[in-house]
């Protein structure tokens, strides 16, 4: 496979071999950095930590820039909130191609403001700009910034063994938003408006920043991730990979949103490993359990018990629904990129 031929994240080896021995120079400040699994970087400035974390936000097809908007601060404000941590403070680059309408242009920066102010973030910097190399409006970068005491930081490698696993939302929630628009007449005709209208919503559910700064606010949580690339499969992985321990995963005690599973059966796609942006996953004490998924149920936010971490890192695996058990690993492909150039084409060929 040449680079051409990659969608998405780079490679676990490439990260590991290639990227992590490039990171500059070293510094003691530095209390959590580039890691598998690691949603955002750790610093730490005099008695106080800095919680930094980016992200690139492309426009989906079939949605509203106002929807593009939304994503690009919902998105890094997540990967702030899963250490626990409010996220304050932004910036990003709003890279446009010549010829970009003024009302497209004012209409991605209105929104971003209209998401940070409901988040209460600060955007205090970026960069914007016309660019011939591209061919619709990008942001090549949203740095979402948050501060607190260093205690009060979730560790993203703090899963222990003993701990439960718990998950919101279900799996698939981003793949189901963004595909639904791609096969809005599909899924209509398989499975009628209601099923069809529900999935549509999920794109207002690719977040997980009430979900993890309400789960952090009990003070019982060990660990937390937002299941992105790769699935709910890909970010189980990554919290035991980061924590060196092991899980035991049931899938039949996950939440099963019947526009998630239908949305997934017309595409054929495995909803357990298309990108689940917007699907917290988290640890927390057995004795804590339901006061977690009482106080998530308080904002309206479903979450159920899918398993619990053990000390044997090298076991590491998930019963499906159907009996059979699998070893938890990295999707080799997120199926949400075939579907999702497929639904694209089939627009392209329609117009």
């Amino acid at each position: 496979m040449t680079s051409r031929d990659r969608v998405g994240k780079i490679d676990l080896r490439t990260f590991e071999s290639f990227l992590m021995p490039r990171l500059g120079v070293t510094s003691d400040r530095v209390r959590i950095g580039p890691r598998t699994g690691i949603d955002a970087a750790v610093f730490d400035v005099g008695d106080r930590s800095v919680v930094i974390a980016e992200d690139p936000i492309f426009p989906a097809v079939g949605l509203p820039l106002e929807t593009f908007g939304w994503f690009t601060i919902h998105i890094g404000a997540s990967d702030v909130a899963v250490l626990g941590v409010r996220p304050e403070l932004a910036t990003y680059s709003l890279l446009m191609p010549p010829g970009t309408p003024e009302e497209d242009f004012e209409v991605i920066v209105e929104s971003i403001h209209r998401a940070a102010v409901e988040l209460d973030i600060t955007i205090v910097g970026g960069h914007t700009g016309y660019y011939p190399v591209l061919t619709v409006p990008i942001i090549g970068g949203i740095t979402v910034m948050g501060i607190a005491a260093p205690e009060e930081v979730v560790s993203p490698a703090g899963a222990r063994p003993g701990d439960a696993v718990l998950m919101t939302k279900g799996p698939a929630i981003e793949a189901v938003g963004l595909l639904a628009t791609l096969y809005e007449d599909e899924l209509r005709q398989a499975h009628g408006d209601s099923v069809t209208e529900a999935a549509l919503a999920r794109c207002r559910q690719i977040t997980v920043v009430e979900d993890a700064l309400m789960a952090a606010q009990t003070g019982a949580v060990t660990a937390m991730h937002d299941a992105t690339e790769g699935g709910v499969l890909g970010g189980l992985w990554e919290m035991a990979e980061a924590a060196g321990v092991g899980m035991e995963i049931d899938a039949a005690a996950m939440l099963w949103p019947e526009d998630v599973e239908a949305l997934c059966a017309t595409l054929s796609i495995d909803p357990l490993a298309a990108i689940a942006e917007g699907t917290l996953l988290l640890t927390v004490p057995e004795a804590d359990v339901a006061a977690v998924i009482g106080a998530l149920a308080g904002k309206g936010i479903p979450c159920t018990q899918i398993g619990r971490v053990i000390p044997e890192a090298g076991h590491r695996v998930i019963t499906r629904r159907d009996g059979t058990v699998e070893e938890l690993a990295v999707p080799g492909e997120d199926p949400f990129w075939p579907a999702f150039f497929a639904g694209v084409e089939k627009l392209q060929e329609g117009a």
